[in-house]
């Protein structure tokens, strides 16, 4: 069988014997999803894709090249190793596509939801241009999705290729494999290729790395005997057995070494029975391990991603960019009345008061006028619709000023601005005010003036004072959530009278004068009885689900990352997590070694012609099985 070389790395191709050697550099490429839209202007089409792909050597989304012309140099295509989207190839009358270091397509997304790679309509209709060689000698690995070979006029030999071997998954729904051997002009394969190759030459013969595996063999290999399996991580094949001889990796690249998951943010502590910091953790980019994202990237989690999610907010945490959970709205900074894209504005109104949707910081004034809040019939300015003023719930700060001289008859507060918590003031109203209501008059004297508004005693009769469970500070409204602060204890914004702590339909416990809720791991208890002390999963009374050391625990741990191995545990009886077996390496149902889950499986591994079991005991066949596992 004819051995595949090559390997490809992050940065740049290093090939010691058979090892995969991480690189300083990085070549890595941005894809595109332009499908089969393309520039009018064919130069600009062959200088985009140049641009793109120059120098390249994992494409990081869709490899799409189309309306490419006959007689454009696409050498620089070479440097391509691996796709993590798809290959488009369309609309094209190049001879020849050099992608022949090209050995994985992950198939992360997919040409019309089906086809990893798509080639078709490679032909000039007037004459005798078109696509007549896949230069695909090295692709031995499509991870996910089809394949779609149509319509190319003059296109030889892909016909001939075992795309069985290529595609992980070759159901019939998505692998659609038309006969393209139609020009009168296609040649057969080198003797030496039995059949199958991607051109001409020796140089061309396919090159098989699974169908022509042992059975026990778990994926690809690089003999057919059982002692040429490739290792269960490898992706595309391999030049020896351990981890670091894969050609590509299935799941992630670790510094040469293919794993299942890259070393996690948290490790499991045996100790502590808790989940706790790894200093040698690293963040998922793509399919790589890194130390560090790429400079225009942020940190979700333990990935390397472009932008953080609408639910969480972008800081920096010791010198990284990372992406943490909002504990209300997520900041969002606009322009105020005056400012920016608002500066000829002089008033909020309905032209412009969509511009302030999820806004929590206005940089600059809000302003509110009679032409604003009524309609300008003389700019065509409608009157605004006052559910549209509910945007200003989110807003937590203006820089400058507050300034409201009309608003709705029908809205008896300033309700709206309950979130408010800060008015900066960096500019003031007419240099006096932060804040400017309408009945207040114009006195220079005070920045602050409450004057002229009803006599409180009116008020007092009329029942609008301020909730019992305020506090001597005050309030806003009549409500116990209008409170500036509160007489006994608070839940959020409201006051109340005490806490869950007994009854309820959630319970909580006491931190000072506010009551915060049981975590969700705390088993909600009789009436009458405590369900926690304290925060934290290790101060629950009883644990709803299972209990890990001191900690209450949705599940025992089950393949956590430790700090040199996978933790996995069972339950017994009264729900409490005990360790498996140290050779159980996919969980148990009890401490013995006989109770590890893919006993069997093992089992079978032991009884495999590269292997030889002396004795019938359970030790020595454990002994067999961790050399197996470590591929000893």
């Amino acid at each position: 069988m004819k051995l595949a070389t090559g390997l490809w790395v992050w940065g740049s191709l290093l090939v010691a014997a058979g090892t995969v050697q991480p690189s300083a550099s990085q070549s890595v490429c941005a894809g595109t999803e332009n499908k089969l839209s393309s520039l009018s202007d064919l130069e600009q089409q062959y200088r985009a894709l140049r641009k793109y792909y120059e120098n390249c050597e994992v494409v990081m989304g869709n490899l799409e090249i189309t309306s490419i012309e006959h007689n454009r140099d696409l050498s620089f295509l070479r440097s391509i190793r691996e796709v993590t989207g798809y290959v488009l190839v369309a609309l094209n009358q190049f001879r020849y596509l050099p992608l022949e270091n090209l050995r994985i397509i992950r198939g992360t997304k997919l040409y019309e939801d089906r086809y990893a790679l798509a080639i078709f309509l490679n032909y000039r209709k007037d004459g005798n241009f078109g696509l007549q060689e896949l230069g695909l000698k090295n692709l031995t690995e499509i991870l996910n999705g089809g394949v779609y070979v149509d319509q190319n006029k003059f296109l030889c030999y892909t016909d001939t290729i075992h795309w069985q071997d290529i595609v992980r998954n070759p159901w019939p729904s998505n692998l659609t494999l038309v006969s393209t051997n139609g020009s009168s002009g296609c040649g057969r394969c080198h003797k030496s290729c039995t059949g199958r190759c991607w051109g001409p030459t020796e140089n061309h013969c396919q090159t098989l790395t699974r169908t022509v595996c042992a059975e026990q063999c778990d994926g690809r290999c690089y003999g057919p005997y059982v002692s040429d399996c490739c290792h269960r991580e490898c992706a595309g094949g391999c030049s020896g057995p351990k981890d670091t001889d894969c050609f590509a990796c299935m799941n992630f690249n670790d510094s040469g070494a293919c794993v299942t998951q890259c070393p996690q943010t948290f490790v499991y502590n045996p100790t502590t029975f808790q989940l706790e910091h790894n200093f040698n953790a690293k963040y998922t980019y793509g399919a790589f391990c890194v130390k560090k994202c790429p400079h225009n990237f942020v940190v979700d989690s333990s990935s390397c991603v472009r932008a953080c999610p609408s639910s969480k907010m972008e800081v920096e945490e010791n010198g990284i960019k990372m992406c943490k959970p909002c504990t209300d709205i997520c900041p969002k900074a606009c322009d105020g009345i005056g400012t920016g894209s608002l500066m000829s504005a002089q008033t909020v109104d309905s032209s412009n008061i969509d511009k302030f949707v999820n806004c929590t910081k206005i940089n600059g004034n809000l302003i509110f006028l009679v032409t604003g809040i009524h309609g300008d019939p003389y700019n065509a300015i409608e009157a605004i619709d006052p559910e549209k003023l509910n945007v200003f719930r989110t807003v937590r700060e203006i820089t400058g000023f507050l300034n409201i001289q009309s608003w709705p008859p029908n809205m008896t507060d300033f309700s709206v601005f309950s979130n408010l918590v800060t008015i900066g003031g960096r500019v003031l109203y007419r240099y006096v005010y932060v804040f400017k209501a309408a009945g207040l008059p114009d006195f220079r004297s005070s920045t602050m003036l409450i004057r002229d508004n009803r006599k409180a005693e009116n008020c007092t009769a009329e029942g609008m004072v301020c909730n019992h469970l305020c506090s001597k500070d005050g309030c806003w409204g009549p409500g116990p959530d209008q409170c500036l602060s509160c007489r006994r204890f608070s839940r959020g914004r409201t006051c109340i009278e005490s806490c869950n702590l007994y009854d309820g339909e959630f319970r909580e416990f006491e931190n000072g004068s506010i009551c915060v809720e049981c975590d969700p791991q705390c088993e909600k208890m009789e009436d009458g009885m405590l369900t926690c002390h304290g925060p934290g999963p290790d101060n629950c009374t009883k644990c709803s689900h299972f209990k890990d050391g001191p900690n209450c625990v949705e599940k025992c741990p089950d393949g956590l990352q430790g700090a040199n191995s996978f933790i996995f545990k069972y339950a017994d009886k009264d729900r409490e997590c005990h360790p498996c077996h140290p050779n159980c390496t996919q969980g148990c149902i009890g401490s013995s070694i006989e109770d590890c889950i893919g006993l069997m499986d093992r089992y079978l591994v032991c009884l495999l012609p590269m292997f030889f079991l002396r004795g019938s005991t359970c030790e020595h066949w454990c002994m067999c099985v961790h050399a197996t596992v470590n591929g000893e």
